[in-house]
């Protein structure tokens, strides 16, 4: 009994302290991303594996490229996506209109009345979503504090983390789970980064062959929508075919077409090209990821669907270390196989 109060009670803390939690997160994600990008230039700059290289330079350097790597992605956004995302928003009531048409349409090509009022709407949607967006980048100065601090203090995570606890068994448990979550981030980050911008720029290149209004707007939000797990990647499919589908009047191939290229993307990226690149390193069973983006979603919103995948690792990896809770991450995995315990040697 005690437990289930403590679990609801936990749970009600994450729902009343969102607003402090999600920018922690954000400003997690971004300090992850960053080192995991710096990390890949390290790898490519010359004498990388060489004992005399300056590596405070190199560190450095490696560091100021990624931040100007994220720099102009925002850039690129700011002056390129953005615009288009407004004249999306305005014409969002000539987009209910046309979905009024369109539903009229099908209901009388299959014969069936079709009750108008079951049909979306659009501009309260695109509304909403904008309000969210909006909550979201007002907390976005908070998240630059956060991920400013995050990078002076790193140096001195290492100090910290020896001083937590003098046991040395336990101390070398806290820094294998502190150092497994961290590798497991980074390269997750950075591969679904990866593959993330390359769904959304083939996106882009085919939407635009096609002809389809707004392609860098999908693009844009394909490339986002892919750090979701499942529901993103049918979510980012979803918005522009049905936008064709709206838009493209009584003709279906542009709606065909436009499903078809977007479709075989995620195929190709999403289903081929991500597993093998990711690997099966954790191990996390597809049933656990969505309960727990659905838990995520429901207790966040789109955030916490956005951050459901590294929390979930966070949790398997931890829960993995210690006798009393190795059943939970007996349940994550997709197999029953977990990551062995932390030796004491």
């Amino acid at each position: 009994m005690n437990k289930f109060v403590t679990c609801i009670v936990l749970i009600l803390c994450l729902w009343i302290g969102r607003s402090l939690f999600i920018p922690i997160l954000f400003a997690a994600f971004l300090w992850y991303l960053l080192n995991a990008i710096a990390t890949y230039y390290r790898k490519i700059m010359p004498y990388h594996d060489s004992d005399v290289r300056p590596s405070k330079i190199y560190n450095w350097l490696s560091i100021i490229l990624s931040f100007a790597t994220i720099g102009g992605i925002i850039f690129l956004f700011a002056t390129q996506i953005k615009p288009m995302f407004w004249e999306l928003y305005k014409a969002t009531p000539l987009l209910q209109q046309k979905l009024l048409t369109f539903g009229e349409f099908v209901s009388s090509k299959i014969g069936i009345k079709l009750d108008l009022n079951l049909i979306p709407n659009i501009p309260h949607i695109a509304t909403y979503v904008a309000s969210s967006l909006a909550g979201i980048a007002t907390s976005i100065g908070m998240v630059l504090i956060y991920l400013i601090f995050m990078f002076i203090e790193q140096s001195s995570f290492s100090n910290k983390l020896h001083s937590l606890t003098t046991s040395q068994t336990k101390s070398k448990k806290l820094r294998y789970i502190l150092n497994s979550i961290d590798e497991h981030m980074k390269k997750y980050l950075f591969t679904k980064t990866f593959i993330s911008a390359a769904t959304g720029i083939f996106a882009y290149i085919a939407l635009r062959i096609i002809g389809l209004e707004f392609a860098s707007v999908w693009a844009f939000m394909i490339f986002i929508l892919n750090y979701i797990p499942t529901l993103g990647s049918i979510l980012a499919c979803a918005m522009p075919i049905a936008y064709a589908f709206i838009s493209g009047g009584e003709t279906w191939h542009l709606p065909l077409l436009t499903a078809a290229s977007l479709i075989g993307i995620e195929i190709v990226f999403g289903n081929i090209l991500d597993p093998k690149l990711t690997g099966k390193t954790l191990n996390i069973s597809t049933l656990a990821i969505l309960i727990n983006l659905v838990f995520w979603g429901m207790l966040w919103g789109i955030a916490g669907m956005f951050f459901s995948v590294p929390i979930l690792a966070g949790i398997y990896i931890t829960t993995a270390q210690f006798k009393s809770t190795r059943w939970i991450a007996v349940l994550l995995s997709e197999d029953g196989n977990i990551p062995a315990e932390a030796t004491n040697d």
